[in-house]
């Protein structure tokens, strides 16, 4: 695919990205393109999706988050609204480009990113269409429900004392964000679809103080704002990653036009290449009818 390495700054920071020029002529629709849970724009399972996008006329921008990937930023930072701001900032520069028709800018998240780019739906109404994959609504109830019930209570502990020791140090410790954050399940430990990421692009720590910060995320507090906008969620029968009760929460409280699918026969990071025709599909003839 043609492809241009091209930044923008967030909140002063300098954001690298990769946009990719949509097929025909004219301005084409922009979308954002969110990645996942630490993710970076160089995760290769992401590319048959932006590969379709753009066959579809759809240019695409994915961005890596400060902290990550080839952005500035303090390494490793987790925190979802900073994220938040940076999709938001990708936004305005796909404004800026001669190419892209300002009025039909759209969002594409997975995982994490999917909870991100319903989060900036509800804040954002320059998105006029999004699509969210497996995405997180509530990021204490996903954090809770990994664990039992003694280890909860000593995750919550251990994150108080984190903020407690802050105050004092202004420090909080690097941990690896999928060990320590979340509670790997088998699969995401067996799991290759990141592996392809060149060393050094993505980060292996975290401060803990991110933990915190996932807890009081509520993407499912703003998909009310959406409307009329539109949004579609598609989530994965028996995810033992993202519960598909996150993206059900969400559709309950969003207003028309909305869209809901469940699909089965995969788990949550076959899905993404397993059931890349019916997720494409859906996100492809929701961006049609939408955008």
């Amino acid at each position: 695919m043609p492809r241009e390495d091209v930044w923008f700054f967030s909140e002063g920071s300098k954001v690298s990205a990769w946009f990719f020029p949509g097929d025909g002529p004219g301005r084409r629709p922009g979308i954002v393109f969110c990645p996942g849970f630490t993710g970076t724009k160089y995760a290769a399972f992401y590319t048959p999706y932006i590969e379709a996008m753009t066959r579809a006329g759809h240019s695409v921008l994915i961005l890596d988050y400060r902290g990550w990937g080839d952005s500035e930023g303090q390494r490793g930072l987790l925190y979802p609204l900073m994220q938040v701001e940076d999709i938001r900032n990708g936004l305005t520069y796909l404004e800026t480009r001669e190419d892209v028709d300002p009025r039909r800018l759209g969002l594409f998240g997975v995982s994490f990113g999917g909870a991100n780019a319903s989060y900036v739906a509800g804040v954002d109404p320059r998105a006029r269409c999004t699509v969210s994959v497996s995405g997180i609504g509530d990021g204490e109830a996903w954090l809770r429900r990994m664990r039992r019930e003694y280890e909860w209570v000593e995750f919550l502990e251990r994150v108080a004392e984190d903020r407690r020791a802050r105050v004092r140090t202004g420090t909080s410790p690097p941990v690896e964000p999928t060990e320590a954050i979340m509670i790997p399940t088998p699969e995401r430990r067996q799991t290759t679809v990141k592996g392809n990421v060149p060393a050094g692009k993505a980060a292996s720590a975290t401060p803990f103080a991110c933990a915190e910060a996932i807890l009081d995320y509520r993407p499912v507090d703003v998909v009310h704002r959406i409307a009329p906008r539109a949004i579609l969620w598609t989530c994965v029968e028996r995810d033992a990653v993202v519960p598909p009760e996150h993206s059900e929460m969400m559709y309950a409280r969003a207003g028309e036009p909305k869209r809901l699918v469940r699909l089965r026969g995969a788990t949550h990071y076959q899905a993404y290449l397993a059931l890349f025709d019916a997720i494409c599909g859906e996100a492809l003839a929701w961006y049609a009818a939408h955008l």
